[in-house]
């Protein structure tokens, strides 16, 4: 994991040391720069795959070709048995597998990966930028000048480093390539196909299996590796399979004294054996770093803010112990985990929605696991968001995920919870589902502390001075913190995604 920059169409390094400044918590453990007359690649580093030789930039075998990456390959493994009897390796960074695959297949190269990635290629004439299929790993770009006045296009992991000088500011779309020579290609969509037909026995099995063998493929690592803890059904399950892989696992959770998430995770971590870390939250600590959450996350939605809140003490708790943290984002998008989803007209419609909600988590949900996690220099990773579980989560029929139990009852997830029920205790896997800020107490928290904050915003007038469509008078809060945080907002706030637009039933 780490922070990549540069700049096509000038040798401006300054330009590019400077947006790498702004991305030091990403890479604190090393930077590098790659310079050449018509463009710079920058890299911060937090060192994960091969702490000590895996320093970025890295270059191809004749040094023609050189690359900076963001992300994690999980196939990794297998690609350097493939590529080690064609290319000699220098390093045991799975970075490197990607540029000798890429001297092999040029822009087929993404799609053969797997893994959450960002990376940037160049050689003497062109360059080459690519993110994963699911938008895991962050990447924006822009258009600008140089400090010489000559125009280039700039990239970087975070809109900060970019917003302060160029003239545009776009998120680099999930699932595509950029090539200097042809432009934006997508390679991956989402599947979208129906569901399949087998028995019910069958599909709990594939979905075990399939979210073993992702977790197990997430647990790659020359560094630490723990999990965030709520208690719930997701977190629980990636943290009692990743168990099995460790001697210690270290577990985190956050939330206040009492709250439902707090003791749920108590019950949870002393299960299933790990070394549990928890972090109560205070309404004095919370006013105090929400201008530092809401600057960190880029955005001013009122649920991803809400979400961030115990995102940040949770992240923040764990970089004392480890460099990579495992989180359950996306088994609600896959397996029908959020309330809304009850009012489909019939599974169909269902099935379409799951497709469709997957497609959007990049700007919302893993922006917020990214941008928390890596503010302190910590890994986030997604088992329930590999490409190959995906698939595979999505030849499930709907009726299996928001299932009518004979009492009438309709219970969300069954397929995933009945999949993995011998793993954890009865009360955890049937436990209804709560949003993180629900579970942790932050909404109750929020209703106390922001209160007087809250107070003195009259909403109607903020939105005439704005322009801005906030929902309330605590969106106003956070789009106020945001403007302040930033030179420019108004770059920053046009790549903002809204998280309750994106539900469509």
């Amino acid at each position: 994991m780490c922070g990549i920059a540069g700049i096509w169409g000038s040798s401006d390094r300054d330009l590019v040391v400077r947006a790498m400044d702004g991305l030091r918590h990403r890479g604190p453990d090393g930077s590098g720069t790659h310079v050449q007359p018509n463009g710079v690649l920058g890299h911060r580093r937090l060192a994960i795959m091969d702490p000590e030789g895996g320093a970025q930039p890295l270059y191809g075998e004749t040094g023609g070709m050189a690359i900076v990456a963001n992300g994690e390959i999980y196939d990794f493994p297998a690609l350097r048995r493939e590529l080690i009897g064609r290319h000699t390796f220098v390093t045991t960074s799975d970075t490197e597998a990607i540029l000798h695959l890429f001297e092999e297949r040029g822009a087929e190269t993404p799609a053969a990966l797997g893994g959450m990635f960002a990376f940037a290629i160049c050689d003497d004439e062109n360059l080459f930028l690519a993110r994963d299929p699911i938008g895991i790993k962050p990447l924006y770009y822009g258009r600008g000048v140089d400090t010489a006045g000559r125009p280039v296009t700039a990239f970087a992991s975070e809109m900060k480093p970019l917003a302060d000088w160029v003239d545009e500011l776009h998120e680099f779309p999930a699932g595509s390539y950029f090539d200097s020579r042809t432009g934006f290609v997508p390679y991956y969509q989402v599947p979208t196909a129906p569901p399949a037909h087998r028995a019910v026995e069958e599909h709990v099995v594939l979905v075990r299996r399939g979210v073993e063998d992702a977790v197990a493929s997430h647990m790659m690592s020359d560094v630490p590796v723990g999990a965030f803890l709520s208690g719930g059904l997701d977190s629980s399950v990636i943290a009692a399979i990743a168990r099995k892989h460790v001697d210690e696992l270290h577990t985190f959770s956050v939330g206040l004294e009492g709250s439902r998430d707090i003791e749920a995770a108590r019950r949870v971590a002393a299960h299933i054996g790990s070394i549990h870390h928890e972090y109560l939250m205070t309404p004095d600590e919370v006013v105090e770093k929400l201008p530092e959450i809401v600057h960190a996350l880029e955005s001013f939605d009122q649920d991803l803010v809400r979400s961030a809140i115990p995102t940040y003490f949770c992240s923040r708790l764990a970089a004392q112990y480890v460099k990579v943290i495992l989180t359950g984002e996306g088994a609600d998008e896959l397996f029908a985990g959020y309330a809304y989803h009850a009012s489909a007209s019939d599974p169909v419609t269902l099935h379409q929605e799951l497709c469709r909600s997957v497609s959007t988590l990049h700007n919302i949900n893993l922006q917020r696991v990214d941008r928390l996690t890596m503010h302190h220099s910590i890994e986030g990773r997604v088992p329930f968001l590999d490409t190959g579980f995906i698939a595979l989560a999505l030849t499930v029929p709907a009726d299996l995920k928001l299932r009518r139990m004979p009492d009438g009852r309709l219970v969300e997830k069954w397929v995933l919870r009945a999949a993995c029920e011998d793993l954890l205790p009865a009360d955890t896997v049937w436990r209804t589902k709560e949003q993180f800020d629900e579970g942790s107490g932050t909404l109750d928290l929020l209703a106390d502390a922001l209160g007087p904050l809250i107070d003195g915003i009259d909403l109607d007038a903020y939105r005439a001075t704005t322009n801005e469509p906030v929902r309330s008078a605590e969106e106003a809060l956070y789009h106020r913190l945001l403007r302040e945080g930033y030179a420019r907002p108004e770059m920053i706030l046009r790549n903002v995604a809204r998280w309750t637009e994106d539900r469509r039933l």
